[in-house]
């Protein structure tokens, strides 16, 4: 069964060739994880007319390639996420690959800020005159991006979502042909903030958001409206589990893997034991794939197997139970607080894992220890009023669990 890298090695054709397709998007989502500072050339701050007028002249001769990246003194902080060594071997393939070595890459802008928890990181690449991927790179391994993750669960807008709407609107008139705007993980949520809260002009030019193991936004955020105005017609997804997996609602309601309707412009892919995907809501039905490991670790794409003929990834019959009670019980917990309630959960949570001695994401995730296990050992060090608040919300949702999804499937998810 080919992977990712099977497809970079195998798939000779040009964009010419053969259209772009998901696993394009997997791709170059992840190439969103290179950090081209130096190299790829930051936004431009020519006019709009001028600035496109030249792309179209010689669209060739502008930005970066990804051989312009080959350059091992800047390796040190290159590759940044939960999988750099993957992000590494990227980066080779794609300058071998005749399918990408002869993309464009311009653009590039990273903002990292710790007091407003601030992690924002995105590439744009291009293919001649014919098409332009707005890619927005996910989650790093600083406290201060997955932060900014949890800050989602309780504000309209974080600023790594405000910051990707001015980029894509900076970016799209100075760009050729169809737009594409995408991203995995948190890249994915913010191409599809990007995508809802831009200008009727710059939404007019999309031609596809893709939204690979994306967290969704906070309930209310969006209408029906919104999401309309992306072709998402009323009544496509499951107006209580967002990623409509084995769930439809109505004889009209899509099969597991219907994917959002033909006439939408969004894309959402997630694997079969999503952890990520699930989380927060949004009703545009999701596409489930299969992976080949289990746990968080299906939330590489460099893990999803993708059909012999590499034109797609392979879909799964269903979205596993495992996920399904993940949303539904986070969704019942979040709902019972406010915003200054979760606010203050997540504060305390924060000072736990920082109290817990965790460095990066890949301490609290790969580190052995169950999340929750993990959460509660380090709250034995937190003050006595931090301890309270996070006691009482990790207990409301161990209840919730057990409720709703059973003791054994609850320990399965939480940890024991």
């Amino acid at each position: 069964m080919p992977y990712l890298f099977d497809y970079l090695e195998h798939e000779l054709a040009t964009f010419d060739q053969k259209p772009f397709c998901p696993v394009d998007a997997a791709v170059l989502s992840q190439a969103c994880m290179i950090d081209g500072a130096g190299v790829v050339p930051e936004p431009s701050a020519l006019p709009a007319l001028i600035d496109r007028a030249l792309t179209l002249l010689a669209p060739d001769a502008r930005g970066a390639t990804f051989a312009s990246l080959m350059r091992s003194e800047l390796f040190d902080g290159m590759f940044t996420g939960l999988v750099p060594d993957d992000i590494r071997r990227l980066l080779m393939a794609l300058a071998a690959s005749p399918r990408f070595r002869d993309l464009r890459l311009c653009g590039y802008r990273s903002v990292f800020d710790e007091v407003p928890h601030t992690q924002f990181a995105a590439t744009t690449f291009t293919w001649r005159n014919a098409f332009s991927f707005v890619g927005f790179r996910g989650t790093d391994v600083s406290t201060t991006g997955w932060r900014e993750n949890f800050d989602m669960a309780y504000k309209d807008e974080v600023p790594a979502q405000k910051l990707a709407r001015d980029y894509l609107e900076h970016m799209a008139p100075r760009l050729p042909g169809e737009l594409h705007v995408g991203g995995h993980s948190k890249g994915g949520n913010l191409a599809l903030y990007a995508a809802l809260t831009c200008s009727a002009e710059t939404r007019e030019r999309i031609g596809r958001v893709w939204c690979l193991d994306a967290p969704g936004f906070r309930a209310g955020r969006f209408t029906a409206e919104d999401f309309a105005r992306l072709g998402l017609r009323a009544g496509a997804g499951d107006e209580d589990f967002a990623a409509n997996a084995g769930t439809p609602h109505g004889d009209d309601a899509p099969t597991a893997n219907a994917g959002a309707p033909r006439a939408c412009k969004i894309e959402r892919i997630i694997p079969q034991d999503s952890l990520v995907g699930v989380l927060l809501e949004c009703p545009v039905p999701a596409r489930v794939v299969r992976s080949n490991v289990q746990g968080i670790m299906q939330h590489s794409v460099f893990t999803w197997e993708i059909a012999d003929d590499l034109s797609d990834f392979v879909e799964a019959e269903r979205l596993g139970e495992g996920s399904q009670a993940l949303h539904d019980v986070l969704a019942e917990w979040l709902a019972g607080m406010d915003s200054e309630r979760c606010k203050q959960v997540v504060d305390a949570l924060f000072a736990a894992l920082g109290a817990s001695g965790a460095r990066d994401a890949r301490d609290v995730f790969l580190g052995g220890k169950p999340f929750p296990q993990l959460v509660s050992d380090a709250a034995r060090n937190l003050d006595e009023a931090s301890r309270d608040v996070l006691g009482a919300a990790l207990g409301d949702l161990a209840a919730i669990a057990a409720r709703r999804a059973g003791r054994d499937l609850a320990a399965a998810i939480f940890g024991e």
